[in-house]
């Protein structure tokens, strides 16, 4: 998936082997320790063709072996989580200088020098829309709300069926944008062709949005989503109020992620597993409380760093730039 959004935006990419190690059963261990090692002498070339000034990391296993082959090069590590897993704290003890979404994740790292707050990242892009050009580009009534449903770009299961199986209320309430991501796409199509012409009038569905999800975010009045990081830089720069459901099958980073913003108001956690109760009751309570809507809009749009990918910018420049004076 990486490479092609990669190639989308024009960007040189190039892969090198890897995978995890941290909750693997014995049997896999030894098959992905040589994956690593093979990583390894392949970010080794490329750092020997490539001669960068300055690493940067956003985490992942896959980052490891480029950052021991190139452990003397001055590195910056973006930590966009709010709870960093073994990956990025192995990182985090090579880099130079560590970027971080949230003051919550200083804890996790040693050498307060080495720290900076500057918010999560966001497309410049996104910034173009308002609330009137994104209901127009969408063909959405500026009148009656909105509510975006988004699984990721290869959508979230659990979360397209109960919207499905609550849909035809759902939409008694609000008009809804769909992104289902790709794997759920075919049945989500078919199950779209039993609504009634007026329903369908209101249900915009796609699998996937690449420039329109700046208009999404703009003309959205309440988001439904996993608890992945892009939530702590997207919602808050719009001021969307957001009701989270954190991907129970993996490491505890969403589950943080969500916590940290219903605990500061701007959002609503539910639990995977009951869903299909507790979506269609939840949406409709907020939805029916315009004032507590918008006292999460107020709370979301307090945590936007608008200049985050800025920040980030100018500090990997001052590493390369003091590289190459370094190098005379």
């Amino acid at each position: 998936m990486e490479a092609g959004l990669v190639a989308r935006a024009g960007v040189p990419f190039k892969a090198i082997p890897a995978a995890g190690i941290h909750g693997v059963g014995l049997r896999a261990l030894p098959r992905n320790l040589w994956r690593l090692t093979r990583g390894y002498f392949a970010a080794r070339r490329i750092l020997d063709e490539y001669r960068p000034d300055v690493l940067f990391f956003t985490g992942g296993y896959v980052a490891v072996p480029m950052a021991l082959a190139g452990w003397r090069i001055p590195s910056l590590l973006y930590v966009p989580d709010i709870e960093p897993g073994l990956a990025l704290r192995t990182l985090g003890r090579f880099a130079r200088r560590i970027c971080l979404t949230v003051e919550e994740s200083t804890r996790f790292f040693r050498g307060p020098h080495r720290l900076r707050v500057t918010g999560y990242p966001v497309r410049r892009e996104l910034t173009g829309w308002t609330r009137q050009t994104g209901r127009q580009t969408l063909g959405l009534s500026e009148t009656e709300p909105v509510l975006l449903v988004a699984g990721g770009s290869k959508g979230a299961r659990s979360i397209n069926q109960a919207l499905l199986n609550a849909l035809p209320e759902l939409l008694e309430l609000t008009q809804v944008v769909h992104i289902t991501g790709e794997l759920d796409w075919p049945e989500v199509e078919a199950r779209t062709r039993d609504l009634s012409e007026a329903q369908q009038a209101r249900y915009h569905v796609y699998p996937y949005l690449h420039e329109e999800m700046g208009a999404v975010l703009a003309a959205a009045d309440l988001a439904l989503s996993r608890g992945g990081a892009s939530v702590l830089g997207e919602y808050p720069l719009f001021g969307l109020p957001a009701i989270l459901v954190p991907y129970p099958h993996a490491w505890r980073y969403q589950k943080v992620n969500a916590a940290y913003l219903t605990h500061k108001g701007a959002a609503v956690t539910l639990e995977d597993s009951r869903l299909s109760e507790t979506l269609l009751p939840t949406v409709r309570a907020l939805l029916q409380t315009p004032e507590r809507l918008e006292s999460m809009r107020a709370c979301m749009r307090k945590l936007a760093h608008p200049r985050a990918a800025k920040e980030i910018a100018g500090e990997l420049l001052a590493l390369a730039e003091k590289r190459r004076g370094n190098r005379g």
